[in-house]
């Protein structure tokens, strides 16, 4: 003899919400410009020859694009150079950010999540999904995390139907 059951979906009517940290991509191509380029003999830059370069180049280069900037190489670069390469380089690009294409990416996810809401979690079940098709900076895990600490009631990893617990709420005295 068989019985019929319905199968219930327990992860459809959880109370958990799930935060996708890739829906927060910025898009855009990211590029670097290398200050070592502009280096004479490696090791030094001259004045003269920089600022030649910055108007002599076409900037427009870097339109709508997320720019990381820095010197991969060991040379001493002052910091009016810093700012004479973004005063060309603001009119054009998206995004300005000294460092690496990886600092650059963890910053741009960094200011995504700073600008959520994250009072509507407060004492929520929060999932923070942890497949996705790009990839997703571990920077960015930490930083909704630590954000996200002082609303939820409790934060988890993975996925709705397997998830790793992160943090709870402490009980409150009764």
């Amino acid at each position: 003899m068989t019985s019929e059951r319905e199968i219930i979906n327990r992860v459809a009517k959880s109370p958990l919400i799930t935060i996708d940290l890739e829906e927060l991509y910025e898009p855009g191509e990211r590029v670097i410009y290398d200050l070592k380029d502009n280096l004479f003999n490696g090791i030094i830059l001259k004045e003269k020859e920089f600022r030649e370069h910055m108007r002599m180049n076409d900037w427009s280069a870097y339109s709508d694009k997320h720019v990381a900037v820095y010197c991969s190489v060991d040379a001493i670069i002052p910091r009016w150079a810093y700012m004479l390469l973004v005063a060309h380089l603001e009119p054009f690009a998206k995004t300005i950010f000294y460092g690496d294409l990886q600092e650059l990416e963890n910053e741009l996810f960094k200011q995504a999540i700073r600008k959520m809401n994250l009072t509507e979690y407060t004492d929520k079940k929060v999932v923070i999904k942890g497949c996705s098709k790009i990839q997703v900076p571990t920077a960015a895990y930490l930083e909704i995390t630590k954000l996200l600490r002082p609303y939820a009631f409790s934060i988890m990893y993975g996925e709705p139907c397997s998830t790793v617990p992160v943090y709870k709420q402490p009980s409150k005295p009764k």
